[in-house]
């Protein structure tokens, strides 16, 4: 006789029937102090407090030029425009997202598995790391649109099936980053409130949602209480400025409609101990390329 095999408990619960505000249950920084990295004790503590922390210059002007050449590349290739990887914007159909670029670009991969990328995610999750998705993202001026606010772990929660908040992501800006187009907006310390979002998730979600977010946006009231907690922060910086953040931090970001475009590669960074199981409330896995299965080591 066989049995069934025990289902993951799901700390998290979302996309119900009501909104719900829940207290984090897992660390922030899984590593002890002193653990060897480029992050200081210090950047460490400030992550934990703030659920960020920016990076002056992650990589060097040199490094932006070759980075920002390979976007170009591939935003102009037509066959990269009708790879189902490539996300394009509703209005102007041009190129909004293009997903799984460390599989696509060795230039990319050498980005990811750099150590001053993946040993920074180490020392914050703990343990060898994997890339859950990798993303450059491109907005143009004159009318580029927004991502709206969101917790990415909410997402990858409910729909790619990661059971912990043992997650983070790094944008590496390959454009100057100023207060008008349409930066990176953070609420700090929000990381350690989950909001479980209401409504049931429809099936291919993604297919909309990676234009425009729907199932997983969090009520104007629920951010309305969230940002009078804990505040906004913007981020601006110059090119080859990163800025870390935890996957569970209440972010987003405006229109461009400034002439100077914003250009950033989005790597996540999961831990081998947090592989994902079956979505947490979604019928159906989202495609590879947005939420990984493969859990190889990186780095």
């Amino acid at each position: 006789m066989t049995t069934a095999p025990e289902r993951t408990a799901d700390l998290y619960p979302t996309r119900g029937t009501e909104e719900v505000l829940i207290d984090r249950k897992d660390p922030v920084v899984w590593s002890a102090p002193g653990t060897p990295g480029p992050f200081t004790d210090e950047d460490l503590a400030a992550f934990e407090r703030d659920g960020f922390r920016a990076v002056d210059e992650l990589i060097t002007p040199d490094e932006v030029s070759t980075y920002h050449a390979e976007l170009e590349r591939l935003i102009n290739d037509p066959e990269m425009r009708a790879d189902e990887r490539s996300i394009v914007e509703p209005r102007s159909r041009e190129i909004r997202s293009i997903f799984e670029v460390h599989k696509i670009s060795e230039v990319f991969a050498r980005l990811a598995a750099d150590p001053r990328v993946v040993g920074r995610a180490r020392q914050i999750l703990g343990s060898d790391v994997y890339v859950h998705q990798s993303r450059i993202n491109v907005k143009p001026g004159f009318g580029a649109s927004g991502f709206y606010w969101h917790s990415d772990f909410e997402t990858w929660h409910a729909e790619d099936g990661l059971p912990n908040m043992r997650t983070v992501s790094v944008s590496i800006a390959l454009t100057r980053n100023y207060d008008t187009n349409g930066g990176l907006m953070i609420m700090p310390g929000s990381h350690r409130t989950f909001l479980g979002c209401a409504g049931a998730t429809p099936k291919d979600n993604y297919k909309k949602s990676l234009q425009m977010q729907d199932a997983g946006t969090p009520s104007d009231e629920a951010l309305t209480k969230l940002a009078s907690a804990y505040g906004i922060r913007l981020f601006t910086g110059e090119a080859g400025s990163a800025t870390w953040f935890d996957c569970n931090a209440m972010h987003g970001s405006g229109d461009n409609i400034t002439p100077y475009p914003r250009s950033n590669v989005f790597i996540v960074f999961n831990s081998v101990e947090n592989t994902a199981v079956e979505p947490f409330a979604a019928p159906v896995r989202r495609p590879e390329f947005i939420g990984a299965r493969d859990f190889t080591p990186i780095g």
